[in-house]
């Protein structure tokens, strides 16, 4: 599954990241690696989503939140 179709308050683990070069590695750089523990703040469906990895939020827009694959993990508490 993708990014943007997972649940608020929940986590997942990267499995990939399938966009370009750059922005792939831009995303490397702030800590978006594959395996890496990401957490959904707020999801609303409709636009960019919020994200906390690596102890610090992130807003992600649809399209880079539709090319990064996880899986899920167990929901944060």
């Amino acid at each position: 599954m993708n990014l943007k179709e997972g649940k608020n308050r929940y986590s997942y683990t990267v499995l990939d990241i399938e966009l370009e070069r750059g922005l792939e590695r831009r995303l490397e750089a702030l800590g978006l690696t594959r395996g890496a523990r990401v957490q959904i703040l707020n999801n609303d469906k409709k636009g960019a989503m919020t994200v906390r990895f690596r102890g610090t939020r992130f807003a992600l827009g649809q399209r880079i939140a539709r090319h990064i694959l996880v899986k899920e993990g167990d929901e944060n508490e």
